[in-house]
């Protein structure tokens, strides 16, 4: 845009809550646009100061920690301010937006300024082009996923099977670069794989995806959203103004019910995807083959190969799920059969998700950290048998009773760890009380090699031992990454034979 162009984001007053990368991001790109930026977070460490500095040399206010009036900087809404951008994780009733909201002051959170900035971006990058004449290219459009759980790998898939197609391509929203940055950026991208938290989805109000999907929906989060109504309201929010395909779970009939309520443009189609044979409009699995009878002619009758299960990684039972839902979105983009296999293929899944470890005296070692609540930690256990599992750490009010009811015939043995393993146990004595349960009170950094060996003992050849914790892990670890690389580092030892006694 030229210099001295005005924007309509000129000289706003704009509050960005939290200093993470998304707020970061965000902060940078309005202020870039002639906005009047204030950035609080309640934060005021040394990695705060220092981000904070980096902000100040563009002219961008940050406000940390305490207020000379003793109130913390992200609970006061500053003065004048017209527009409060949120981070992804801060609550609806933070005492910032109670006072916006008392002053008749729009949140909204980084995605919608992303989606708002579109065409901005997309003047930029004809303008930076060097070619007069040269017609404005449409901004990207958006191929967006949300669900409980395998929101990450279904993303990742599709943008596969996108570049497999010979599409330029990005993987962003809760993952990646910022998507602020992305659809402001030089890159021109043909398709954009947005992947869409309920948190981003509650503060994204105009967002208008060519196609979407919901892939499963579970409680979780419900102390941010407050009831699982409101939880799937927000999750559904996606499938709105969609203008060709809603993707939802044929096997999860609350997906289906969220693309019954949308507002979806004229013309737009509700595509099933299923673990069975496919009826019309569905993706599904025949004899081992991933089948479209979706974006085909004569759908009623034809059915399109689309690729093999083994093509899939890895090929349990809920990745083939996520593998349909992603193939669902690329061909509601156009894109051909062959190009699926491909994407599906060349796809490598993130660590701590599903991830075989090694094999010891027969036995394999998984580790899916990543499995953070019951639903994931169920679809996981459904992918083995027998299984010694390890689980437990936080449950964020979390149930386990109809897990453990839907998996005890897959339990060879469970190990116990973490703050909230009482519940866990509590569940298995009253559905799976013929499992031998042992129960690790230990907190220290050497628990995770204390399970593993534990495991070891209980497990027979041809066994999984699974770490599918179905718990947050901050009770004894930073994060699920660090939890899954101190699994990994015990089942090394274990194979190497240089465990230590530490009992």
């Amino acid at each position: 845009m030229g210099s001295g162009q005005v924007t309509p984001w000129q000289d706003r007053n704009i509050t960005v809550a939290g200093l993470g990368v998304s707020g970061i991001s965000a902060a940078r790109a309005l202020a870039g646009l002639g906005a009047v930026v204030t950035v609080v977070d309640n934060g005021d460490g040394d990695a705060h100061r220092a981000r904070a500095a980096e902000l100040a040399e563009l002219g961008i206010e940050v406000r940390l920690g305490r207020l000379e009036s003793g109130e913390r900087a992200g609970e006061v809404l500053p003065e004048g301010t017209d527009l409060v951008v949120t981070s992804p994780g801060w609550q609806p009733d933070s005492p910032l937006f109670l006072a916006a909201a008392k002053a008749g002051v729009d949140v909204v959170g980084d995605v919608e300024i992303a989606w708002q900035l579109r065409e901005i971006g997309a003047e930029r990058r004809a303008a930076a082009s060097g070619e007069p004449g040269e017609p404005r290219r449409e901004p990207a459009p958006w191929l967006a996923i949300t669900g409980t759980n395998g929101k990450t790998t279904t993303t990742q898939m599709l943008a596969s099977i996108l570049r497999a197609a010979g599409l330029k391509t990005a993987a962003v929203g809760n993952i990646g670069t910022p998507i602020i940055d992305v659809v402001t950026g030089e890159e021109q991208y043909d398709v954009l794989a947005v992947e869409l938290s309920s948190y981003q989805l509650h503060w994204a109000p105009s967002v208008r995806a060519h196609s979407a999907a919901v892939l499963n929906l579970a409680p979780d989060h419900l102390d941010w959203h407050g009831s699982m109504e409101a939880y799937a309201a927000d999750k559904g929010r996606i499938y709105e103004g969609n203008t060709i395909a809603c993707v939802y779970n044929v096997a999860d009939p609350a997906t289906e019910r969220l693309v019954e309520e949308a507002d979806v443009e004229e013309g737009c189609r509700a595509i099933g995807f299923t673990l069975g044979a496919p009826g019309p409009s569905m993706l599904g699995v025949v004899d081992g083959i991933l089948v479209d009878r979706a974006f085909v002619q004569n759908r009623q009758k034809n059915a399109q190969e689309l690729a093999h299960v083994d093509d899939v990684n890895p090929p349990a039972p809920h990745n083939i799920a996520n593998a349909l839902a992603a193939a669902a979105l690329a061909r509601a983009f156009g894109v051909e059969p062959r190009a699926v296999r491909d994407g599906l293929r060349d796809f490598r899944p993130d660590a701590h998700r599903v991830a075989y470890v090694d094999e010891v005296d027969g036995v394999r070692y998984v580790d899916d950290s990543k499995a953070t609540n019951t639903h994931a930690a169920e679809a996981s256990l459904a992918a083995f048998e027998p299984v010694v599992w390890i689980a437990g750490g936080l449950a964020k009010g979390a149930t386990f009773d109809e897990l453990v009811r839907k998996s005890a015939k897959r339990l060879r043995a469970v190990v116990l760890m973490g703050a909230d393993r009482a519940l866990i146990a509590e569940a298995l004595a009253r559905h799976a009380p013929e499992v031998p349960v042992t129960d690790l009170e230990r907190t220290d950094t050497g628990a995770m090699l204390a399970a593993v060996r534990e495991a070891a003992r209980l497990a027979e050849p041809g066994d999984t031992v699974l770490l599918a914790p179905a718990c947050a892990s901050m009770d004894m670890f930073a994060n699920y990454n660090e939890r899954g690389d101190a699994f990994a580092r015990a089942v090394r030892e274990l194979a190497s034979g240089s465990a230590a006694d530490t009992a």
